[in-house]
């Protein structure tokens, strides 16, 4: 197993209850800040299946990069590299039929999430670490809510279950969100993780309790001859019969040595946690005027979000990161009471395809390889569902549902 992130740590555990002899492998301990698992905004959503590509996005994309606290940014140093893959991206939202087929796919993988983590957190023994209080999208007012009426149809279709709040019942549920946000909608079954580092080292923990073995040293080749084979960075080679790789973002050049060539770029994202006291709520929120993740976390508030286009070796943009925390001063009045917060600023590698699904399955020419990587805004959510779909792989039974995930979509 390539990579140790939530996909790697789940798979690896779920492999281990169905009696496969696992070596687990990566360069960072499990739940470092160095893996995108560490930095994201902890939700585990239903709702969590409207492609980042809709149709009209493309209008919208000037707006964005004009608006310097907007949700995205593109690096114009890094946009030949990143052209083949925005035309795709917004081909895959270029139409209704296009993200209805999309959403259903996601919903695949992500409908029962949050049971499969509650399950999981209790089997590793971290069950404080998953509370299932629901999740907030908070709009300005209703018009706002109807201005995304195709996101909130195609929710309702694949039954994601929600219930709209008035601004009577914000003001009581949620006192300490600004008056700015007047209408929310509460996705009734949507959970959370209050510290997303720890709970993949507890995974890790809880496989090798049970014989998975981990090498903390990357991988920087994966070579298909007479068997499988990795390549590790302290020199040593590992055999296997098969060979997973969850390496999120590092997935492609890995396999780009076997002739593979998977269209991938980083959304990279940012989070702030703001440590002032104890936070006053308890549901995570997602404001809709700044687009982040905002969770309460063992840490204090992490705010999460941006999409930043850019080459993986290019440094943090640690404005981005501002912009983060502008937007949350002016959605939590009581944050303005600090006058200096704590605050820890992290940005990480979002592994996207250009369909918004990941890739999960065997390589068709290296069928002793399976993929399962390239999980963009969904890798917490989707991977129990993905751990289950791995070991389906290396049983050799492909669903029809699992077949739109298949790396082979590509050309491959």
């Amino acid at each position: 197993m390539v990579g140790a992130g939530i996909i790697g740590a789940t798979a690896a555990l779920k492999l281990a209850d169905a009696g496969w002899q696992v070596t687990l492998c990566d360069g960072h301990p499990p739940g470092s800040e160095a893996g995108a698992s560490y930095g994201n905004g902890g939700w585990i959503s239903p709702a969590s299946i409207i492609p980042m590509s809709m149709p009209g996005l493309w209008r919208q994309v000037p707006g964005f990069l004009l608006d310097r606290n907007g949700p995205l940014t593109i690096d114009w140093a890094s946009l030949p590299q990143l052209t083949p893959w925005l035309l795709r991206f917004l081909w895959a939202g270029a139409s209704k039929s296009r993200v209805r087929r999309t959403a259903a796919r996601l919903n695949f993988l992500l409908h029962d999430g949050p049971e499969r983590h509650l399950e999981l957190a209790r089997q590793t023994g971290q069950e404080r670490l998953i509370l299932q209080n629901g999740l907030l999208y908070a709009y300005p007012d209703r018009a706002a809510f109807e201005a995304e009426a195709l996101s909130w149809e195609l929710r309702r279709e694949n039954g994601v279950a929600y219930a709209e709040w008035d601004e009577a019942e914000l003001r009581r549920r949620l006192p300490a969100l600004g008056p700015a946000y007047r209408f929310a909608v509460h996705v009734t079954k949507g959970a959370h993780c209050r510290d997303t580092g720890r709970y993949v080292a507890g995974i890790v923990e809880a496989a090798r309790r049970k014989g998975v073995k981990f090498r903390q040293s990357p991988a920087t080749a994966i070579l298909d001859a007479v068997t499988p084979r990795v390549v590790l960075q302290d020199g040593e080679t590992l055999s296997a019969d098969r060979i997973v790789v969850a390496a999120g973002i590092h997935s492609g050049r890995l396999l780009r040595g076997l002739g593979v060539r998977i269209p991938m770029q980083s959304e990279r994202g940012y989070h702030v946690t703001v440590a002032s006291g104890e936070t006053p709520f308890e549901i995570p929120v997602m404001p809709s005027t700044g687009r982040m993740a905002n969770t309460p976390t063992d840490m204090g508030l992490r705010l999460s979000g941006q999409v930043e286009l850019a080459r993986v070796d290019k440094p943090p943009n640690w404005e981005r990161a501002q912009v983060l925390q502008r937007h949350a001063l002016a959605s939590y009045p009581y944050l303005s009471d600090d006058k200096a917060p704590r605050l820890r600023l992290w940005m990480g590698h979002r592994p996207s395809t250009p369909d918004g699904l990941p890739v999960i399955g065997p390589l068709s020419r290296h069928p002793g390889i399976v993929a399962a990587f390239g999980h963009g805004h969904i890798g917490i959510a989707a991977a129990p569902k993905t751990a289950d779909l791995v070991i389906d792989a290396l049983e050799d039974r492909i669903g029809e549902d699992a077949r739109p995930f298949l790396p082979s979509r590509f050309g491959q």
